[in-house]
């Protein structure tokens, strides 16, 4: 890779993506640039030659990374990107900002968020991914987001411009999302709150919450209504198709699938990605044999084999 632009923030080679990712697998990346502030990453990213690839990473809950790394310059965003500030009826957080810590803000501040406070990830990613829990979703509230192109530049996106999907958005390749605002409905603190300690015990209680997991394997195939609105009432899960096949509790190498919840990838201790990918690819094989439904993946996998 040609020479890197200077940097004020972190610059790290051959960096090990395992222990930044939830499930602990994958091989290094060509680079992990981890930026000061929103300049540093704008002024890295307009010098960066065009032909070197960029990967924007989350908290790494949502991602297997392959055995053989990245060939790109990975972005990491840190403190420079974790604020939360509300403002009136808005909340505008940085896209490092934990999806549990916004929630909590946006409680005790009288805005209810609550639905990312079991959503594992930061606000980048929620947005990126269009996280939901509980019938809602990430774009219900969502008023806009910045984000640094690939070219460096600033900019605004509204709606329109992530055209939401479910577990889904239009982000240009390489841009990297700064921050984003929501206008959440008012609440009460203390109902917005017993509400949280609610989805919480609930999620301990169907959810392998103390394993190495990445959440949901794969999306359910109810996806999304034309209105955009979340099809939360559909019958067909994911996890029921999984049960149904056979393949609750299947293993291959250190990879298995939940005993807990048969929509939940786990590496129950030395599982490498290829273990992982390849269980739930044997996975979706049995779904579609069994009810002629293709499963479509919900964690990322990126890298090479």
């Amino acid at each position: 890779m040609s020479e890197l632009p200077e940097v004020r923030g972190k610059l790290t080679p051959h960096r090990p993506l395992s222990e930044l990712t939830w499930l602990r697998v994958g091989g290094p990346a060509d680079y992990l640039f981890q930026p000061a502030d929103v300049d540093d990453l704008q002024s890295f990213l307009r010098a960066l030659p065009e032909t070197v690839q960029v990967f924007p990473m989350g908290v790494g809950s949502n991602l297997i990374v392959r055995d053989g790394g990245l060939r790109a310059v990975v972005i990491r965003l840190g403190r420079g990107f974790n604020s939360i500030e509300v403002e009136g009826g808005t909340v505008t957080a940085g896209a490092a900002a934990l999806d549990a810590h916004v929630a909590r803000k946006a409680a005790d501040a009288r805005l209810d968020l609550t639905f990312l406070r079991t959503i594992p990830g930061s606000i980048g990613g929620a947005v990126r991914m269009n996280a939901g829990c509980y019938g809602t979703y990430t774009a219900d509230h969502f008023v806009n987001a910045q984000a640094v192109t690939r070219q460096g530049d600033l900019v605004t996106l509204g709606a329109a411009d992530l055209d939401f999907q479910y577990r889904h958005s239009d982000l240009s390749d390489g841009a990297v999302i700064v921050s984003a605002t929501f206008a959440p409905p008012a609440g009460v603190p203390e109902a917005l709150h017993a509400r949280m300690t609610e989805q919480l015990r609930k999620r301990d209680e169907t959810q392998p919450t103390k394993e190495r997991s990445a959440g949901s394997t794969f999306r359910n195939p109810a996806g999304y209504s034309s209105t955009g609105r979340a099809d939360d009432v559909h019958d067909l899960k994911a996890w029921k198709l999984i049960q149904d096949a056979g393949m609750k509790g299947a293993t291959r190498g250190g990879a298995q699938m939940s005993l807990k919840h048969a929509n939940f990838l786990i590496n129950t201790g030395g599982a490498s990605a290829a273990d992982l990918i390849g269980l739930g690819e044997d996975v979706r094989k049995k779904v579609y044999d069994s009810s002629g439904i293709t499963l479509q993946w919900e964690i990322l996998r990126i890298g090479e084999e």
